[in-house]
């Protein structure tokens, strides 16, 4: 019998029930506890009707991925996998959608399934503080230690606020504190109205293992950043982040056992089965049961129960009553009143899976009042994620939802990110795609805060350096400090609609009081090329610092466009010392792709030395280096200087994305008629080949001279084979290796115009299952 590869769900399922030491948290049952084997033996009973789910049109796959977004059990590719009742599976056919039974999964889950109980009948019992074969993401009780850990480390930035009880604390069997960790410097008073704050809720939807761990590595990177990096530093100084990790921890300990787990745990709908419980984001108070049931079901067993009230469950009133408490209400009490455009705070649900970012209103697909900035602001986040931006409304409406308390109710900017492309995603694509892609979209909310409504709208900064070592060992007070920077007004998604930008029209510069303080001075910064007319402008200043105090100064600096919006502010550090400066190494990196540019001009005390050790065996030496890695990840890049005597080393860990155009597969595409068009430069595409006769073909305009370049990966225990061909069929290229290996194969368009080519990826052993099909040129 043939290998079938297994699913996220069931990878998760396999890891966690073959398991010896599956954790089991405080009140909750062990894997192999009569509690967890009466649940996976209903799972098994249960008799649903899985669908391969297919459309022609992305568009239409990402309205159903919304709004079935509880039914989703699996996405290869160019289809999803879904469970649905025969009402449902009705409108999807009236949507044009084409229902197929999902044979080979529901065969993997139920032989899966079954192994599992005959295994854990005599599985032993035992205790680690971790998800097995999920080291990335951190348990309930480890984020809960690591937040205790910040509090306990830096008790005037961190602080640990109990904000009510989940479900099962609330009934005394066992359960959890609900907590908010909450970051600012206090020592740094709150101006008049307090300081803008940004909310941030994980894991309310139990079973999307990514959410949690990427808003407590939000943290890790404020705390740890606090007094080492200016921007950390300024945002902790000046606002406020209050983080719910953990709004649905009695779920999460399900789904930390690795059944698909999605709602809170009230036995009092659904009694003791795996699916009670009500799903905490239909529960939410504004809009609750308003779509005439499209938008939640009043079925206690469906995934999307919404509760029997507004409101009910404990998890979202304590949810709702610590956001009243933290943000004033400025949205009129009609659905089409506006907040006021100078409305302060961010509320953003962080979720998975589908690769969205959205905003309100989901309810109605007429926009939210606020619509044009929510817009925004959403292609500003989608542009450093690479996620498509849209209003939140599916194929249908969705109500009871988070965003609801937030923007409903009190006119707060707010937004769901739907991060990666599985529930139990692998934890090389959570460290190499999704926590560096969206870190930055995180960092970038946590900055426009103030006005979220208004900054976005201008340029970013895209670089800051200081010279002369200021920001590392330091200048003594009089030196001249150059100031180097960029400025662009274009970084706005495009995958669905087009922001519009202006030319850069002005840049300033502040030392250590910003403008929303008293006393702010603003110091003009000049274009390098000696004119503002550009989307993107490089910038200079020399920055005189006589009078400046010893010790560490900030430097804040924005940007304006054409349009008079200022946008976001970075900063930088400025030491001042008393005598001699310290050799001290100092660089940037700004990266691009897999191509990264670094520059240590900023090192400290006057090196005649620079060494570069690039974290993949690669190296350079002088002040400035270039390096164009094979593959994204994380590298740790060192700059050693040298003035002779003495040596000084900084080391940075660079995280390079792969900036690769993601390319859905169109089916049917099994002959070079009908292929998928793809454009490279680089494009990456997700695929499947559902049966042993499936193939699949890709098509390519090659530029003469060109290179296109196929690599393909395929999933474990299945052998596909590669095929590049000419327009009329001949081969050029092939590569035939076995299971578990990468094929690559190359053809260059010798002639003289631009040449059509097509790319095969062919079933040869193993079964159906999904690819990652890599064109470049």
């Amino acid at each position: 019998m043939k290998k079938l590869p297994l699913s996220p769900l069931m990878a998760a399922l396999a890891a966690v029930f073959l398991s010896p030491t599956a954790w089991s948290g405080p009140g909750h049952q062990h894997a192999s506890s009569p509690e967890m084997t009466q649940l996976r033996a209903q799972e098994l009973a249960r008799k649903p009707q899985i669908f391969e789910l297919h459309h022609p049109d992305a568009s239409m796959r990402r309205k159903a991925a919304i709004t079935y977004h509880h039914a989703v059990l699996e996405n290869p590719g160019p289809y999803l996998v879904l469970e649905l009742d025969a009402a449902e599976q009705a409108d999807l056919r009236r949507f044009g959608f084409t229902l197929k039974p999902a044979q080979d999964f529901i065969a993997r889950r139920d032989g899966l399934l079954q192994d599992l109980q005959r295994r854990a009948a005599s599985g032993g019992r035992a205790t680690v503080q971790s998800i097995p074969s999920y080291s990335c993401y951190e348990t309930v009780e480890e984020t809960f230690a690591a937040a205790e850990g910040f509090v306990s480390a830096k008790p005037g930035l961190a602080s640990w606020i109990d904000i009510g009880d989940s479900w099962e604390k609330t009934t005394g069997s066992g359960g959890y504190d609900l907590k908010v960790l909450k970051l600012t410097n206090s020592a740094v008073p709150a101006p008049v109205g307090g300081k803008p704050k940004l909310f941030i809720n994980s894991a309310i939807h139990a079973r999307e293992y990514t959410t949690a761990p990427l808003v407590l590595e939000f943290a890790r990177w404020l705390v740890n950043g606090h007094g080492v990096d200016a921007d950390a530093s300024w945002i902790l100084d000046h606002h406020e982040v209050h983080l719910l990790l953990h709004t649905n921890p009695d779920g999460r300990k399900r789904a930390e056992g690795g059944l698909s787990w999605r709602k809170n745990t009230n036995n009092n709908y659904c009694a003791n089965t795996n699916t009670r419980g009500a799903d905490l984001n239909r529960n939410f108070s504004f809009g609750w049961n308003s779509t005439g049931g499209t938008g939640s079901s009043g079925t206690a067993c469906n995934e999307t129960y919404r509760g029997p009230s507004a409101g009910s469950e404990p998890e979202i009133q304590s949810l709702q009553a610590y956001v009243r408490s933290i943000f004033p209400d400025r949205r009129g009490p009609n659905k089409t009143d506006a907040a006021p455009a100078d409305t302060s705070g961010i509320h953003l649900d962080i979720h998975s899976y589908s690769r969205l970012v959205l905003w309100p209103w989901g309810d109605t697909s007429t926009p939210a009042p606020n619509g044009t900035a929510l817009q925004t602001l959403g292609r500003k986040f989608a542009f450093h994620n690479g996620y498509t931006p849209q209003q939140s409304i599916g194929l249908y409406a969705t109500d009871g939802t988070s965003d609801g308390i937030s923007y409903g109710e009190l006119g707060v900017a707010a937004y769901t990110f739907e991060l990666g492309t599985s529930f139990f995603e692998s934890c090389t694509n959570y460290n190499n795609t999704i926590k560096p892609g969206n870190m930055p979209a995180l960092i970038y909310a946590a900055k426009v805060v103030r006005t979220p409504y208004i900054t976005p709208a201008g340029p970013d900064i895209t670089s800051l350096a200081l010279g002369q070592g200021a920001s590392g060992g330091g200048v003594t007070a009089g030196t001249a400090v150059s100031l180097t920077a960029a400025a662009s007004d274009a970084r706005f998604s495009s995958a669905n609609g087009t922001e519009a930008t202006q030319a850069i029209a002005a840049a300033e510069y502040y030392i250590d009081t910003p403008p929303w303080l008293p006393g702010a001075v603003a110091v003009p910064v000049a274009a390098a090329d000696g004119s503002f007319n550009a989307v993107t402008e490089n910038l200079t200043a020399t920055i005189p610092t006589a009078g400046l105090a010893v010790g560490k100064h900030t430097v804040y600096l924005r940007a304006r466009d054409a349009g008079g919006a200022w946008g976001a502010f970075s900063a930088a550090f400025l030491n001042i010392t008393n005598g001699t400066p310290v050799l001290d190494a100092n660089f940037t990196a700004s990266c691009n792709g897999l191509s990264c540019s670094f520059n240590g001009s900023a090192s400290g005390g006057s090196p005649s030395s620079y060494a570069w050790n690039f974290g993949d065996g690669g190296t350079a030496s002088g002040v400035t280096a270039a390096r164009t890695y094979a593959a994204a990840g994380s590298y740790n890049v060192s700059l050693t200087v040298g003035n002779g005597s003495a040596t000084n080393t900084e080391t940075q860990t660079v995280v390079i994305t792969d900036a690769s155009t993601i390319v859905n597969e169109v089916e049917s595409n099994n002959t070079r008629a009908s292929a998928t068009p793809v454009t490279p430069p680089k494009a990456i595409v997700p695929g499947s080949l559902s049966t042993t006769t499936d193939t699949d073909y890709f098509s390519v305009q090659l530029p003469a001279g060109a290179t296109l370049t196929a690599t393909l990966s395929a999933a474990a225990g299945v052998d596909y084979d590669l095929y590049i061909y000419n327009s009329s069929g001949s081969t050029l290229a092939s590569s035939t290796l076995g299971a578990g290996q990468v094929d690559t194969a190359s053809s260059t368009n010798t002639g003289s115009s631009t040449a059509l080519r097509y790319v095969r990826v062919r079933y040869y052993s193993g079964g159906a299952g999904s690819y990652s099909l890599k064109l470049e040129r």
